[in-house]
């Protein structure tokens, strides 16, 4: 006969597997999947307390699925744990010739290492470094050298037929600004014209404008601008009817090559510093045995993923992949290499499965897939980790920045969980961290992929996820 405390302790612990298993959804949950006619098995929910390791609810928590940008969480972590939260990236700036009474007699090199965040404000910071060295006016050529990544051939349209869209830009060891151009579109109504600016302003960027102005309000898909550009994305058309209700209107949209993009940011802001320069570009590497001007450094990684997690940035996140594999496995960095750093490190920490499908890192893709199970795992193994407060605080703050701006504002949710969200065509995911109205800390994950799923029903399922874990 089995001792009584051997019976008691098989049905605690079957108990504890019950819960564990738990078959139903809070009834907030279901009731929305009912209203909206959601398949209860198109959605995966994990969700763990943090101090005590219980299972508070899982739901299909082992089926792959495509998490969306949530991915960029695996992304970051490995980069963090990998390169640690001060690593930063440097650009280095030569002078190839004479410096001679603030005149170079020869050309100025920029040699790129993957630096996610050159942005045109730190552009000009590096090139007032540049003026600071004594260079006032350059007689040769600007020298890019790029080759610290090594980027396959790019379809910027072949994810969704979109080129010009700032989150299909491909990686670039000299990313300048993301390569994008935000357009400003202004109605005249006086002289019946809509006026057109570019910020910033690249003297090798042409913009058409067939513009017509017309009675009307604000709205309207992009107020009914038509965009389009030739081959090399060196001219840019707009056409259609502007409402004449648009004092002003932002579009955010991409340009040229990536050195092409370089070239045409360098002299507007060199120019406008007062700098001569009358030369081209030319794509070099960088001659052996020459030392640097200039080391211009990053911010430090840190403060770069809460870029890539707060506002889902997916060109940052695939310049994280790529500098893993330059790190770790040499140079140049690759898209193959960062996968192999990422498995690799997953596999280190006794987190890889067979179910995940990486991909490029950013979660841009139709291929990516992963268990909510699994990114529990990941929001666990971060917890637990001495740089745990730089991770939580790279994701958005519900209801007050990021991607979450305007999703739980004037709810209980609002300043209560760090969150990263994740929305392809029918695919919606959330995952991050929540405190409840008990002082509980939560690791909360949900996936849901189904046709039409991110119109919004995914939300509403995800919202009353998050509102029933905050009472627990």
């Amino acid at each position: 006969m089995m001792p009584k405390l051997s019976i008691v302790l098989l049905v605690f612990a079957a108990m504890a597997m019950a819960k564990a298993n738990d078959t139903s959804l809070p009834m907030r949950v279901q009731s929305v999947l009912n209203l909206r006619t959601l398949p209860d098995d198109t959605l995966s929910i994990y969700i763990e307390d943090l101090d005590s390791g219980e299972v508070v609810l899982r739901w299909h928590d082992q089926v792959p699925r495509n998490p969306g940008s949530t991915i960029k969480l695996v992304t970051t972590l490995v980069a963090l744990d990998v390169l640690g939260p001060t690593y930063s990236w440097q650009t280095d700036v030569y002078a190839l010739g004479e410096i001679e009474d603030g005149r170079l007699h020869g050309d100025l090199l920029i040699k790129g290492r993957g630096d996610p965040f050159l942005v045109t404000e730190r552009m000009w910071q590096l090139l007032r470094r540049v003026r600071q060295a004594g260079i006032l006016n350059i007689d040769g050529d600007l020298l890019i050298d790029d080759s610290y990544f090594d980027v396959a051939s790019h379809d910027p349209g072949a994810f969704d037929r979109q080129p010009l869209r700032a989150y299909n830009v491909a990686p670039n060891a000299l990313l300048v600004n993301f390569k994008v151009i935000r357009y400003w579109f202004e109605a005249e109504p006086d002289t019946n014209s809509v006026r057109v600016w570019l910020d910033p302003p690249l003297k090798n960027l042409s913009v058409d404008n067939r513009l017509s102005l017309a009675p009307g309000r604000c709205r309207g898909y992009q107020r009914g601008i038509t965009i389009s550009a030739n081959e090399a994305v060196d001219r840019i058309t707009f056409s259609g009817v502007f409402p004449s209700g648009c004092r002003r209107y932002a579009m955010d949209r991409t340009a040229l090559s990536h050195n092409e993009f370089a070239f045409g940011l360098f002299m507007s802001l060199w120019h406008e510093a007062g700098g001569g320069f009358s030369g081209g570009w030319k794509n070099v590497t960088t001659p052996q045995g020459v030392e640097p001007l200039i080391e211009f450094e990053s911010m430090p990684l840190a403060d770069v993923i809460a870029r890539v997690n707060k506002h889902s940035n997916n060109v940052m996140a695939r310049q994280l992949l790529y500098t893993l594999s330059a790190e770790v496995l040499g140079e140049p960095g690759t898209e193959d290499g960062g996968r192999k750093v990422v498995i690799d490190w997953l596999d280190k920490n006794g987190l890889a499965s067979s179910n995940l499908a990486f991909e490029n890192g950013a979660g841009l893709s139709r291929e990516v897939r992963m268990t909510a199970e699994e990114m529990g795992a990941i929001l666990r193994f971060a917890w637990r980790q001495p740089y745990m407060p730089e991770y939580v605080s790279s994701l958005s703050l519900a209801g007050l920045d990021g991607t979450l701006t305007h999703r739980f504002v004037n709810t209980t949710l609002s300043g209560n969980a760090h969150l990263k969200t994740g929305s392809l065509d029918h695919v919606t995911a959330i995952a991050g961290y929540l405190q409840a109205r008990s002082g509980r800390r939560f690791g909360v994950v949900t996936m849901q992929n189904h046709n039409d799923v991110h119109r919004g029903p995914g939300e509403e399922v995800q919202e009353a996820l998050l509102q029933w874990l905050y009472e627990q």
